[in-house]
């Protein structure tokens, strides 16, 4: 976690933020299942062999989606359901969705004060002492479900110290905290399946061709046999395909037509497959009907996703919007759409990225910079370095499509000087401009 985490606008909340922060301020992450936390947990009354029947969630991509449709899905049919995501966007309470709706100050304060207190000082990381003040709010309100997203590969975060979830989703693997996880494909994989658990269904999302050849199946496979998971994977087991305006899912015998979800780009059609795969490994555990999957598609909703920024100060016939992917199968799937915007209507498309120190501009932008008019770079605050500019701009220099390359102070600015330079393009209509990079620039966009 970085200091932009730790804003809040209730500066009480926000300095006590810091207090959590400051108890591991200068320890690098440690994947293990450390002994402050486990005594913390302890210390909280195991609040995570107690909670509410969980959905596991890992992946390098389409995590938080996943976690929203499942919500959205489950919460149709009349079930209370816990989440518990990371980061987030405006402020902390966003992580702790409990029953309905994310915690509020109140209780959020009194959490932090009970952790603390707990604690006694001990190192644990952020992180740490987050989900396990999740897991005890989750412990004691009610609710039909929990839904866990991994914050860090899976084998050794967290949230793996549950015991026996309903399901395990494991989605898009590529490449990401390899200094974490791995250098390669295989090795990540590793990671992520080690939240499989004995006789707990785990649905295997969409791999790339990549991974694929790589030998990621084969990880899946021998950690599912050796612990005794039945798998669910994607082109096996369960397949989805756009059609139309609609998509079309089956599960084993199972199929049906329903409409798109009304998260933009090709990729959310596959995040959408993942999370219904994992509703019908478990359906006799719910009572979610075809009517409430297809009025949850319609009604998904989550920032930061391809998502259309409509209130905002450009002409009328530009569009504005924001994505916080940063990696490489990010890159790829905001390709797709750009594709699609491109057989639409063609217009120019300008970036503004900003993109934190440990993540490859290079793979990011390369499905992205044959479309690209201009890119225009900003620097993200509190988040302990960010990309180069020279090496961001070399990369544009490499091209040879044309596309701007320009460092601006913000995004205010960038905008500004994107209308100012492209309003008039000959034989072009308007244009879209696109944020991206990282889920830290959202809040600078929403302010």
């Amino acid at each position: 976690m970085h200091q932009a985490d730790l804003k809040h606008p209730d500066r009480t909340l926000e300095q006590k933020l810091y207090a959590l922060y400051n108890l591991s301020r200068d320890k690098k992450i440690d994947l293990s299942f450390r002994p402050p936390y486990l005594e913390l947990l302890e210390g909280f009354g195991n609040p995570h062999l107690n909670l509410p029947p969980v959905i596991h969630v890992a992946g390098t991509n389409g995590k938080g989606s996943i976690v929203a449709m499942l919500r959205t899905m489950l919460e149709a049919a009349g079930h209370k359901v816990h989440a518990y995501t990371s980061p987030h966007l405006q402020r902390f309470n966003e992580r702790l969705y409990l029953a309905g709706e994310n915690i509020d100050d109140a209780a959020l304060e009194v959490l932090i004060d009970e952790a603390l207190a707990l604690n006694s000082g001990q190192d644990v990381t952020f992180f740490e002492i987050t989900t396990a003040m999740a897991f005890a709010a989750f412990s004691r309100a009610p609710a039909d479900f929990t839904l866990l997203e991994v914050g860090l590969g899976g084998r050794l975060d967290c949230t793996n110290v549950v015991e026996n979830p309903l399901a395990c989703i494991i989605n898009t693997i590529s490449y990401d905290h390899m200094e974490f996880l791995g250098n390669s494909l295989t090795q990540i994989a590793s990671e992520k399946a080690g939240i499989m658990k004995p006789g707990v269904p785990c649905i295997i999302g969409p791999q790339t061709k990549q991974a694929q050849q790589g030998g990621v199946m084969d990880v899946f496979e021998e950690r599912a046999s050796a612990c005794g998971a039945p798998l669910y994977v994607h082109g096996v087991h369960w397949f989805i395909e756009p059609q139309g305006a609609q998509m079309r899912f089956q599960f084993e015998q199972s199929e049906l037509a329903l409409p798109q979800p009304n998260l933009p780009g090709p990729h959310q059609i596959d995040n959408a497959g993942s999370s219904l795969a994992a509703l019908y490994a478990i359906k006799n555990k719910h009572d979610v009907s075809e009517i409430d999957i297809a009025k949850s598609m319609r009604a998904i909703d989550l920032s930061a996703r391809l998502e259309r920024i409509t209130q905002h100060p450009l002409p009328p016939d530009w569009e504005l919007w924001l994505d916080g992917g940063h990696n490489d199968s990010a890159g790829q799937a905001l390709g797709q759409q750009v594709q699609i915007w491109n057989d639409h209507d063609g217009k120019n498309l300008h970036i503004i990225l900003g993109m934190k120190a440990d993540k490859d501009p290079h793979k990011f932008l390369e499905p992205l910079l044959p479309h690209l008019k201009s890119l225009h770079m900003v620097e993200i605050g509190g988040v302990g370095g960010n990309v180069s500019p020279e090496d961001v701009a070399a990369l544009v220099q490499t091209t040879g499509t044309g596309c701007t390359f320009t460092k601006t102070d913000n995004i205010k600015t960038a905008l500004h000087d994107i209308l100012k330079t492209n309003t008039h393009t000959p034989g072009k209509v308007g244009g879209r401009i696109l944020i991206c990079g990282s889920l830290y620039l959202a809040e600078q966009v929403y302010k």
